[in-house]
């Protein structure tokens, strides 16, 4: 029999360390606690590839420092090095950011008495870093005798998270400049199927991405690109044989 305290404490640290790893801050100890949470995954971890992920990531910030991750980080979400990571639920599901997911997210928390802190998560509420810190207060409060708050975390995770969480997985371990990442990639991944069966959901089917205005315009615009430089090729070949 599942001991269901232990379960939600062990959901609770998952949750506290994926949600450290995306939140973006300027405070120097804004991955403070997050070596200690990775030895907790190495010794009691949910699957060998998460193990052996939350390893490597220690081994990083032994090797290269806390530094390396906070750069990788930038590299990955905000400072454009090609195509950033997007984290929204809006924009997977719905091609855009803030739309009808974050009125949903904003809904399950007017039913709590957890509130964003604007000063700390400046993103919206329907991005990964505030669902993944709003599933752990969740959880927190529950424990605390909270138990409403059981269904919330239910509906949450089955209406907003896993309809879009392996699309940002896949784009974040797939991402050219992703290394750290990739590791953290994969310690989510193995917690998101945890969760499946905890509460009893089935990964969603493959779905059509939905691509934005933006991107149908870059990508139009590289073919147009692409088939100039080809009728070049083709006419300086001409050229030179006859």
């Amino acid at each position: 029999m599942i001991d269901k305290k232990t379960t939600d404490k062990a959901r609770a640290l998952y949750y506290g360390l994926l949600s450290k790893m995306f939140v973006y801050s300027t405070k120097e100890d804004r991955f403070e606690g997050i070596d200690d949470a990775l030895a907790i995954i190495t010794t009691n971890p949910l699957d060998e590839h998460s193990a052996n992920a939350a390893k490597r990531l220690l081994e990083i910030i032994d090797t290269k420092g806390i530094d390396y991750l906070k750069e990788e980080f930038e590299v990955l979400f905000h400072l454009f090095y090609g195509k950033e990571v997007k984290t929204s639920a809006s924009y997977y599901l719905e091609g855009i950011e803030a739309g009808e997911k974050l009125v949903e997210v904003r809904s399950f928390l007017a039913r709590t008495k957890i509130r964003r802190d604007e000063s700390f998560y400046k993103d919206n509420e329907d991005t990964i870093p505030f669902l993944l810190s709003f599933m752990k207060e969740l959880i927190e409060e529950e424990m605390s005798g909270e138990k409403s708050y059981a269904n919330i975390e239910h509906c949450l995770f089955n209406e907003v998270i896993n309809p879009f969480i392996d699309r940002f997985i896949e784009q974040l371990f797939n991402h050219e400049k992703s290394d750290a990442y990739k590791d953290v990639a994969i310690i989510l991944n193995s917690f998101i199927e945890f969760e499946r069966l905890y509460f009893e959901i089935a990964r969603p089917a493959k779905q059509e991405v939905i691509k934005t205005k933006k991107e149908l315009e870059y990508e139009k615009e590289m073919a147009r690109r692409a088939a100039n430089r080809a009728k070049k090729e083709a006419d300086k070949f001409q050229k030179s044989y006859c």
